[in-house]
């Protein structure tokens, strides 16, 4: 299995052997990111709890694909902002775990505000 540091370089290469950076703004890369995200969740729009399961069995190449879609425009972004994606996941953890408390978040949905 490829690292996220492949991926990266792998999109990347895919990008710049398309010449397609000049279309990659921040701008149309934050879009992009937001149409591939709603991608994902059309698979799970009206549909019930019991549906979803078979469903997910059943289409999860199509959910992975789309999943995929959204972690390469992350990859990208990352690359042309100049951040470091798994330190940056690896940071924000360790912020929500200042945030949630397991002792005050444990079961529970409420915002860290609101603990």
């Amino acid at each position: 299995m490829p690292s996220l540091e492949e991926l990266q370089k792998k999109i990347i290469a895919f990008r710049d052997a398309r010449d397609w950076k000049q279309f990659h703004t921040p701008k149309d890369l934050a879009i992009g990111l937001l149409l591939e995200a709603g991608e994902v969740a059309e698979h799970f729009h009206w549909k019930n709890e019991e549906d979803l399961k078979e469903y997910i069995k059943t289409h999860k190449e199509e959910i992975g694909d789309e999943m995929g879609d959204v972690l390469n425009y992350l990859l990208i972004m990352a690359n042309d902002f100049g951040i470091d994606l798994a330190d940056a996941t690896d940071k924000k953890i360790d912020k929500n775990a200042q945030k949630y408390p397991v002792e005050k978040s444990r079961g529970r949905s409420a915002k860290y505000t609101e603990l």
